[in-house]
Order: structure tokens, then C-alpha cells, then sequence
């Protein structure tokens, strides 16, 4: 349910989708070295101190989807070991999350894929309730429902579902074009560029 993006880096995605559709680096893999994951948003909003709806989603987030967490806080944890592991069983692809977890060694030891601000040993409560599948902010991006989440050691990027047909054939033909050139003619054809920047800024030498 990766829509083809399976084999797409972050790092080609970003360049094609610039800063506005990129995590900030505060949302990163919890356990290393973490699979990369790619698939359909499923977004979930959690107020300060509450993980109801995140516990929810696991539940009804269909198989290949990216549960994706908006929190209010990190002073009390989203998930541990055993709702990471229920979800893993359901066949979600993994956890992005605005927030923090519980339990690193269980998930870690089952490889589940976690991309979150950190590891706090306390729970929140369960008792707000609050819409899924709606729009979520995680890490200073708005995601839908359905948008193409993409992320691995180097960040996580959200494709946006409209977007995602063309972006992926930009950048199928953006990663060709870079296989097929040689490091000298990228050196060259980088110096050239470098040089015009610094000739068009006054630097001269």
C-alpha cells in the first residue's frame, strides 16, 4: 500500500517537495537501524497528556498504513510495547508521531518501526476523544488522510495524496538521471554552478 514509493530516498522526495513537506529532525527513528516505511497517512490528533485516539487507530487503521500522531505534549507517552506490538500484528507500517513513547527495548526488540521525539516511562490518560482520519500536525506539517508517508534515517516527508502520481514519476526520473551520471561529470557540472553563484555574488578568486 506503499503507492510505489517503497524505493523512493527521503532525500530525492524532499528536493522535489522542498522544506514545507519535510518533518523537522526532532521526529526521528527511535532504534536503529530502522526500516524505511512508505504509505497512506492515517492521521490521528491527541490533546496534551492523552493517547485515546492513538490507541484507537490501532485498531481501525487499515493494514500498510502510516499511523501519524499529533500531541500535545512530550511529558506523557503516546504508545509502548504492547500497542506498538498490536499494531505491528495488524500490519501498520509504522508509528510517526508528534510525541513520545514507552517500552524502546520491546519495540526495538520487535522492530517496529517508530519515528517520534523521544522516550518518556510514564502514559498519558485515555479519555479524550477526538475525530480520526482528519488532518493531523506532526512536526510542523499538516498531513491528510491519504497522503504518502515516506521516512528512514534521514527524515520523514509527507507526499500530498493530490501530488503523489506525479511526484513519484518526477521522481523515478530524477533518480535515472542521477544514476546514469558519473561523479566527474556531476563534479563538473557542480563546480560550474558553484561558480556562477559566486560570480553573480562579486566573489572574485
Amino acid at each position: 500500500m506503499d503507492d510505489g514509493f517503497a524505493d523512493i530516498p527521503t532525500t530525492t522526495l524532499a528536493d522535489l517537495l522542498g522544506r514545507g513537506q519535510v518533518l523537522d529532525y526532532g521526529v526521528r527513528p527511535l532504534w536503529g537501524p530502522v526500516p524505511r516505511i512508505a504509505g497512506p497517512a492515517y492521521p490521528v490528533r491527541c490533546p496534551p497528556g492523552d493517547n485515546l485516539m492513538l490507541h484507537a487507530a490501532i485498531h481501525r487503521a487499515p493494514a500498510g498504513a502510516v499511523v501519524v500522531a499529533e500531541s500535545g505534549d512530550v511529558d506523557y507517552a503516546l504508545a509502548g510495547g504492547n500497542v506498538c506490538a498490536t499494531a505491528q500484528r495488524r500490519g501498520i507500517a509504522g508509528f510517526v508521531l508528534d510525541g513520545v513513547i514507552r517500552d524502546l527495548s520491546e519495540v526495538r526488540e520487535a522492530r517496529f518501526p517508530v519515528f517520534a521525539r523521544g522516550v518518556i516511562p510514564i502514559p498519558g490518560t485515555k479519555a479524550a476523544v477526538t475525530p480520526l482520519g482528519e488532518p493531523a500536525r506532526c512536526g510542523g506539517v499538516t498531513v491528510h488522510a491519504g497522503d504518502i508517508v515516506v521516512a528512514d534515517e534521514e527524515g520523514v516527508v509527507v507526499v500530498p495524496g493530490p501530488d503523489a502520481a506525479q511526484v513519484l514519476v518526477d521522481a523515478r526520473a530524477r533518480l535515472a538521471k542521477e544514476e546514469a551520471q558519473t561523479l566527474d561529470e556531476w563534479a563538473e557540472a557542480h563546480r560550474a554552478k558553484v561558480d556562477a553563484a559566486l560570480e553573480a555574488g562579486g566573489f572574485r578568486g
